[in-house]
């Protein structure tokens, strides 16, 4: 069973990867209980917000914390939906089935201009690659990388490919997971080699790009909570 505590984090760490002005509207898909779009609209009060949840026991809750709260899958949203400057997917795309056509349909949401937040697990992290490695074990989970819910699963080339063949480009990207002392520690002696198995997410931002664009090699910034 899910701890509602996840339905009420707030994704503070994506600070760097927002916009420097505000947006008109921003769009959040798994939204939760809005927690993340009622921090939002306190940074961008203009701003109106629209959130798309699966789970229907939060909807009193979103529609106090988004401006407008759509309750049932993306698939069955896309109706009510218009263009936004933002669109937020942290944490959704491993949980669908088809997650890079849901994504290149949320694109053509997009105005000009407009970007894209995504985060997805990362398989490599050290906690699934070393009981693999060592012990041949691979157990799913009721949270975490290994979420039994999960359907999909990335790597650093593999999260940036499903930006890309959105017709998004990467301008920004976060590694989340190096919050503690040990894996600072392990991340500093091994001059940066190890952080892609400590890194627990990506996070990315994403901008739509030309047909003929080349990605460039990501500098990947540690997030702070």
């Amino acid at each position: 069973m899910v701890n509602m505590d996840y339905y009420h984090f707030v994704r503070r760490e994506i600070t760097p990867l927002l916009p420097g002005k505000s947006p008109a509207n921003i769009l959040e898909v798994g939204a939760g209980a809005g927690a993340t779009l009622k921090w939002l609209k306190g940074l961008y009060p203009l701003t109106e917000t629209t959130a798309v949840e699966l789970n229907p026991t939060l909807s009193d809750e979103l529609k106090l914390n988004a401006d407008i709260a759509i309750i049932g899958s993306i698939e069955e949203a896309f109706p009510q939906l218009k263009a936004y400057d933002l669109i937020l997917l942290l944490d959704v795309l491993e949980h669908l089935p088809d997650s890079a056509g849901t994504l290149r349909k949320l694109t053509q949401l997009l105005k000009p201009g407009g970007q894209v937040i995504v985060s997805v697990p990362n398989i490599a992290h050290l906690s699934v690659s070393i009981p693999l490695l060592l012990r041949r074990q691979f157990n799913y989970r009721e949270a975490g990388i290994l979420d039994r819910t999960h359907v999909r699963f990335f790597v650093e080339d593999t999260a940036v490919q499903l930006l890309n063949d959105a017709g998004l480009i990467v301008i920004k990207a976060l590694v989340s997971g190096l919050q503690g002392s040990r894996a600072k520690l392990l991340d500093r002696l091994s001059c940066g080699l190890l952080r892609h198995y400590l890194a627990k997410q990506y996070i990315m931002l994403g901008q739509l790009s030309d047909k003929e664009f080349a990605q460039q090699k990501i500098r990947w910034a540690i997030a702070e909570t």
